[in-house]
C-alpha cells in the first residue's frame, strides 16, 4: 500500500508545486506574481552553479567539465534550398525554406524552416541597433521596387541570403544572440506553445520535434535556454497519457539546468519528474529530497506549476 508521503497518493505533503500527472489545470490569465513569460535568461548568463549549490567538489569539477563540453562550437550550415511565390488578398511575397545542417558528422536533424525577405529585414534591423559595428560590413540583399518576383531576380536573392545567414553566423556575438535565435526559431516555438494552450498536444508536439533540435544547436553555449521546449514537451506526453517518454524529456531538462536551482522552471520541473517517477515505479525519492533542499535554500511564496509556466511562454 502506497505511504501517505509518496506524491500521488491522499494525504501527499511534499513538494508545493501540484502538477500532478495525468491533471489538466487550466490556463488562467498573467497574474502579478508570475515570471514572466519567454526565455529571459542572457544566451550567456547565470551558468553556473548557483552560490548556495550543495554539490560537491567533485560534482562541480564534473559540471565544469560538462559545461566545457557544451561550449565547444557546434558548425551549422545554412541553404536556401528552394523559393516560392505566395499571393494572399492583399499582398504578394516570396516565401524562402531554409534549411539548416549541422558539419562535420552525419546530421539526421537538419532543420528546414520558411521565411519571407520581411523577415531577413527584421532581423536585420534588429541587429543594427544591438550590433552595429559588428555587422557594418555584412552586406544585406537590397529591397527592390519592381522585379521581385522574376526567376532571375529570386535566384539571385536566395545566393545573397544564404551568403547572409552564413556571414551572420560566422560572427560569435551574433550566432549567440537573442535576435539570430528567434529569427531561427521563434515563429515555430510560439506556435507550438499556442497549440499547447489550446490542448492540441499532439501538434504541438510534432512542431516542437521539428524545432527542438536546431534550438539545441543554436544555444549549445547555454543549454538552459532549451529547458522551456523540453517542458512542453514533458507537459504534451504526460498529458496525452505518454508517462515515460514524459519523464524521458524531463531528465533532458535537468541536464540542461544543472545545479541552477534559482532558474524558474527548477522548482516545478523536480515536482513533475518526482510524480512521473513514483508514477513509473522509478527513484522519486531522491528527486523529492532535491526538491525539498531546494525549497530550504530558497523559499517560495508560492509553487507555480510545470504547466503554469509553460502556458505563459511565447504570448507575445
Amino acid at each position: 500500500m502506497a505511504s501517505h508521503k509518496h506524491p500521488g497518493s491522499p494525504g501527499w505533503t511534499g513538494p508545493i508545486c501540484q502538477d500532478m500527472a495525468g491533471t489538466t489545470p487550466k490556463a488562467s490569465a498573467p497574474r502579478p506574481d508570475l515570471p514572466r513569460p519567454g526565455p529571459e535568461d542572457h544566451l550567456e548568463a547565470q551558468g553556473s552553479p548557483s552560490s548556495n549549490s550543495s554539490m560537491t567538489t567533485r560534482e562541480l569539477q564534473e559540471y565544469w567539465r560538462a559545461q566545457k563540453c557544451c561550449w565547444k562550437h557546434v558548425k551549422l550550415l545554412f541553404e536556401i534550398a528552394s523559393a516560392r511565390i505566395e499571393e494572399r488578398k492583399v499582398s504578394k511575397f516570396v516565401m524562402y525554406q531554409i534549411v539548416v545542417i549541422q558539419t562535420g558528422s552525419f546530421d539526421s536533424n537538419k532543420a528546414v524552416l520558411e521565411r519571407r525577405y520581411s523577415d531577413f529585414e527584421t532581423l536585420q534591423k534588429k541587429l543594427l541597433k544591438t550590433f552595429r559595428e559588428e555587422i557594418e560590413d555584412v552586406v544585406f540583399p537590397k529591397k527592390h521596387l519592381i522585379g521581385n518576383f522574376t526567376e532571375e531576380m529570386i535566384s539571385e536573392r536566395k545566393l545573397a541570403l544564404k551568403e547572409y545567414l552564413s556571414v551572420l553566423y560566422a560572427i560569435r556575438c551574433v550566432r549567440r544572440s537573442r535576435e539570430f535565435i528567434d529569427f531561427l526559431t521563434r515563429p515555430e516555438l510560439k506556435e507550438a506553445f499556442g497549440c499547447l494552450r489550446a490542448g492540441q498536444y499532439t501538434k504541438a508536439l510534432d512542431i516542437l520535434m521539428r524545432v527542438v533540435p536546431l534550438q539545441e544547436k543554436l544555444t549549445a553555449h547555454c543549454p538552459a535556454l532549451l529547458v522551456p521546449a523540453l517542458c512542453a514537451m514533458l507537459v504534451c506526453h504526460r498529458d496525452l497519457d505518454r508517462p515515460a517518454e514524459a519523464f524521458a524529456v524531463g531528465e533532458r531538462a535537468l541536464q540542461c539546468l544543472q545545479a541552477r536551482e534559482g532558474h524558474r522552471y527548477y522548482a516545478p520541473l523536480l515536482d513533475a519528474m518526482a510524480r512521473l517517477a513514483y508514477l513509473l515505479g522509478k527513484d522519486f525519492v531522491s528527486l523529492q529530497k532535491r526538491l525539498e533542499e531546494s525549497q530550504l535554500r530558497k523559499p517560495a511564496l508560492r509553487g507555480f506549476t510545470l504547466k503554469e509556466l509553460t502556458v505563459q511562454e511565447y504570448l507575445s
